[in-house]
């Protein structure tokens, strides 16, 4: 079903949003790691978003190609870097 919300051309209700997410989100927290859980985060890219989300704290971008975060992180820096170098208005 989240799946579902995420690709949905019509609006969602917010609230059967947030809803649905904290239901998901302890399924997840509770699932025991090992290859089943793996297998479903292979299927539902919005679960392991999620799941990844709910972990980063502790594993960073755990379930993220490297090679595709570190470059995005890079970006970042580079930006913040750029707009600091900007003079600001008067």
């Amino acid at each position: 079903m989240l799946e579902r919300l995420e690709r949905s051309a019509q609006p969602v209700d917010a609230g059967q949003y947030r809803a649905l997410v904290a239901r998901v989100a302890a399924e997840l927290e509770s699932a025991p790691r090992g290859a089943a859980l793996d297998a479903v985060l292979a299927t539902f890219p919005s679960a392991a978003q999620l799941y990844e989300n709910l972990n980063y704290r502790h594993a960073g971008l755990c379930r993220s190609p490297l090679e595709p975060a570190l470059a995005a992180e890079v970006a970042a820096r580079a930006a913040i870097a750029a707009a600091r170098r900007q003079p600001r208005p008067a």
